[in-house]
């Protein structure tokens, strides 16, 4: 009869106070491990039976008992480490009875220490010749009965480090997502970026268009703000001098979660005096293609199925033509406010009353924004919903402002920086309009931030990127939630 999970844990249970009575510490700590698979079978996994005969080399690893098949007197075990998996071989004449009666009463999913010289087996598996064998942690709940392929969505997401033991590919995605973060920190730094740290709780929620976190400082008695972006602090410090900084961070938005949304999510923001959204683009081309050459090979991959060319220089329209383009409106439409308003509200699209003709264009835009597959930068967007950008000079309409569309989905979103504090206060009063009627994403009035920009800030361009989404699009993940370790999730009904 099959054993249910609580009969394995009830027996795992006495083993453990078993090995306790015999004196024998189920959680051992002092082994010292002197490699690791991968390093093993990176030195040695091309070399033949022979070869490995001639090396005297003692080999010690650990890690958990991923496979065991027993013989009697001899086993096979698989061991898995942070760096892959390695076969080890069990012999009572060799390890001596007492260690090889301790290996008998183990089970799939304890730690292990396995030291030993290496030889090929029949089959032509490289494996450690074990010499000595400890038990260093032991396992009381069983790992999942599928481990070696953990299917279950949510069980993957709730518990990770059973994905992460069960999931070789999940283990790949989070050590490329490491990766890329610091391949981001070289090219910043490479250009002379400062990396810096600003304020993760803030008095007002400023530096995008959001629904805040709130929460309470006890000592200071004051409401706050979990970051929705570090934009306002950034600018701050480009104002006191340093004319170029960076911040890989986490920002926090009480909004709706999918497949592209989580949360808590982390971004690249970076600032830049004396340039403009057009330098930024270009920096965004090296940037993306920097990142593929070093993490794939080639500027080309594949994203669920689709072919995404990263080689610059990548398209770029404006918010106009892309609406030109997906919707088969003329520019005469498009520059009358009535006519646009009417043609969105005909396609079935929700515009408020009193809604402006910018609004109403981005309402169209972002319909059909799913059309942009390769690498497209979008440009001049409105100046309703660019609160802090500065107005094209041809078109003051519009904001010298670009969003970098890959797949369907936004990946960053810069613009030349505004900082006339006369506009910037006029732009936030603006938001305060819009809050009135009801916009509870729109921006809060910042007195101490236009204080900042009346000390003069230099004319600057500014860019946030966000990592997962750029993560997803490296590792061909569907969702938002396979590139973070814990995505959030909804509470699981207790019962």
């Amino acid at each position: 009869m099959e054993q249910t999970e609580n009969e394995l844990i009830r027996l795992r249970r006495q083993k453990i106070r078993s090995l306790r009575e015999e004196g024998i510490d189920p959680y051992p700590n002092d082994v010292r491990v002197g490699h690791t698979t991968g390093e093993i079978i990176e030195r040695y996994g091309a070399l033949d039976g022979e070869a490995l005969g001639a090396v005297q080399e003692e080999f010690s690893i650990a890690g958990r008992m991923m496979a065991v098949r027993d013989f009697g007197k001899g086993a096979f075990i698989m061991v898995q480490d942070r760096k892959g998996r390695l076969q080890a071989f069990l012999r009572q004449n060799v390890l001596g009875e007492e260690a090889f009666r301790l290996f008998k009463r183990l089970d799939v999913g304890d730690i292990v220490f396995v030291a030993g010289r290496i030889f090929r087996t029949r089959t032509g598996e490289l494996t450690i010749d074990a010499s000595r064998f400890r038990l260093l942690s032991k396992a009381v709940r069983p790992l999942p009965e599928k481990w070696h392929g953990l299917t279950d969505v949510e069980t993957r997401y709730r518990q990770r480090h059973l994905d992460l033991i069960s999931n070789p590919r999940v283990v790949e995605i989070f050590k490329k997502r490491s990766r890329i973060i610091s391949l981001i920190r070289r090219f910043m730094e490479e250009r002379d970026f400062l990396e810096v740290e600003t304020p993760m709780m803030q008095p007002k929620a400023g530096g995008a268009a959001a629904r805040p976190f709130r929460t309470h400082h006890n000592a200071l008695d004051m409401d706050l703000y979990l970051r929705i972006a570090p934009e306002l602090y950034l600018k701050r410090l480009v104002t006191g001098g340093l004319e170029r900084v960076f911040e890989i961070n986490r920002n926090f938005r009480n909004e709706g979660v999918s497949t592209f949304h989580n949360p808590e999510f982390t971004m690249m923001e970076f600032y830049q005096a004396y340039a403009t959204y057009e330098d930024l683009m270009v920096m965004t081309e090296e940037l993306f293609a920097f990142l593929a050459r070093e993490v794939l090979g080639t500027t080309e991959l594949t994203y669920q199925g689709q072919t995404i060319d990263l080689t610059p220089p990548w398209r770029r329209l404006t918010v106009a033509e892309a609406v030109e383009r997906f919707w088969g409106l003329d520019a005469e439409t498009i520059a009358d406010g009535e006519a646009l308003i009417d043609f969105a509200r005909r396609q079935g699209l929700e515009v408020p009353e009193g809604e402006g003709p910018g609004k109403v264009l981005m309402t169209l835009f972002e319909a059909r924004e799913d059309r942009l597959v390769q690498p497209t930068f979008v440009t001049q967007y409105p100046l309703e919903v660019s609160p802090l950008a500065r107005k094209n000079p041809a078109d003051p309409r519009f904001t010298d402002r670009f969003e970098l569309y890959i797949c369907g989905r936004e990946i960053a979103n810069a613009f030349s920086e505004l900082n006339d504090p006369e506009d910037q206060r006029q732009r936030f009063l603006m938001q305060l309009e819009e809050r009135a009627r009801g916009d509870e994403e729109a921006h809060e009035m910042d007195e101490d931030y236009i204080r900042v920009l009346e000390y003069a800030m230099p004319p600057t361009a500014g860019e946030g990127i966000g990592i997962d989404r750029l993560v997803m699009l490296f590792t061909d993940s569907p969702s938002i939630r396979d590139v973070i370790l814990f995505p959030h999730l909804r509470r699981k009904e207790e019962g």
